[in-house]
């Protein structure tokens, strides 16, 4: 099981930041989803591992083995695009025997790695279809059995269950985990999906404008985001601005309107401006008691079971939360609540330079 390594890579298209002094490591055997939003330069990392993209400086390292300049088919690894790239005039074992094909091996040896890899994927009684006959979840496990018959110890899915349906797409989230792990291949999952990435990962990269903002497990990333960015993208956040007015047990912060909340502590200092974070989860609204703010429900939205609602606070602050989807009915739009949190659920960060809103803004 090789590792996976990238160490300043710097890869640009004109004025485009596709890889920005990306650095990266990829253990044994992990399962690592790199997630970002459109045009974070998650591709263009997948194919700086596999050697299709050439790089304007910096190194790339298997197993330990620096290979910035060896041939793509020489890296033991393979790359499994959205579009899976079956060749459409051949049929499910041909498309699985093309790597077997292409190194020669013999006759028995095809046979035995055909059979192994169609019963992993759960395809033995497709063999001779072609892909225009499969379905999108077929396709993707030929696609997987091609990559793994290939021999290949470092699998690269670039967005692999995006066009599927949602259904098919839960499913086949924990199959590929299950399956990657059962054979002990390394793995580098790039996706823009949050659920994806959370309930696939051994660990998550967050990638944005070719540079790798925090890596770390699924739960780390998500409760202790180190940027507004981290913690909007990774579970969407609502946010408040203010300065620092005293610190201990909790942060507390006067906010711009006057109003005060409580933080976690944070190493910052009192008189320092920052902003706020906490997950619309852990945003708790009420009919009355102590709170925050006073909100204006703007609309309720139905997700099974949750509700989704989004308020109004001052007239001119939005603010989301979820509440358990039993209280259905018992919301509507223009009622007004008292808004909360608890103070160790609520992240502090340094304002960013350029400001809240440029620092949450998806490219």
């Amino acid at each position: 099981m090789p590792s996976v390594r990238l160490e300043g890579v710097q890869k640009r298209y004109g004025d485009i930041h596709a890889a920005d002094d990306l650095n990266l490591e990829v253990r044994d055997g992990e399962y690592l989803c790199l997630l970002g939003p459109t045009g974070a330069g998650k591709t263009t990392a997948l194919r700086v591992v596999c050697g299709l993209t050439s790089l304007d400086s910096g190194k790339v390292f298997i197993d330990d083995k620096d290979v910035t300049d060896l041939e793509p088919e020489r890296r033991g690894t393979a790359l499994l695009s959205q579009t899976y790239s079956l060749f459409p005039q051949l049929t499910v074992a041909e498309n699985i025997l093309f790597g077997p094909d292409i190194h020669d091996l013999p006759e028995e040896e095809r046979r035995r790695t055909l059979a192994d890899m169609l019963d992993l994927v759960r395809l033995t009684k497709r063999p001779d279809a072609f892909p225009r006959e499969l379905s999108g979840g077929m396709m993707q496990r030929t696609a997987l059995a091609r990559a793994l018959a290939s021999g290949a110890e470092v699998l690269l899915f670039d967005e692999p269950l995006r066009a599927l349906d949602a259904r098919l797409r839960i499913s086949l989230r924990h199959e590929l985990r299950s399956l990657a792990k059962s054979l002990k291949i390394t793995v580098i999952h790039v996706t823009h999906d949050q659920d994806e990435a959370l309930v696939m990962a051994d660990r998550i990269g967050l990638i944005r404008n070719g540079h790798i903002l925090q890596v770390g497990e699924p739960a780390q990333v998500y409760d202790n985001p180190i940027s507004p960015f981290v913690a909007n993208f990774v579970g969407q956040s609502n946010f408040v601005t203010g300065e620092i007015i005293d610190k201990g047990v909790k942060t507390t912060v006067k906010t711009e309107s006057g109003m005060t909340v409580f933080a976690r502590p944070c190493a910052m200092e009192v008189g320092e401006q920052v902003v706020v974070g906490v997950k619309i989860g852990n945003t708790e609204i009420a009919r009355e008691g102590d709170s925050f703010f006073e909100g204006i429900v703007e609309r309720v939205l139905f997700e099974g079971r949750n509700l989704h609602i989004d308020l109004l606070v001052e007239g001119t602050v939005h603010f989301s939360a979820k509440i358990p989807s039993w209280r259905l009915g018992k919301l509507a739009s223009g009622d007004k609540v008292m808004i909360k949190w608890s103070p160790e659920s609520a992240s502090v960060f340094k304002m960013p330079e350029k400001g809240l809103r440029e620092e949450l803004r998806v490219e």
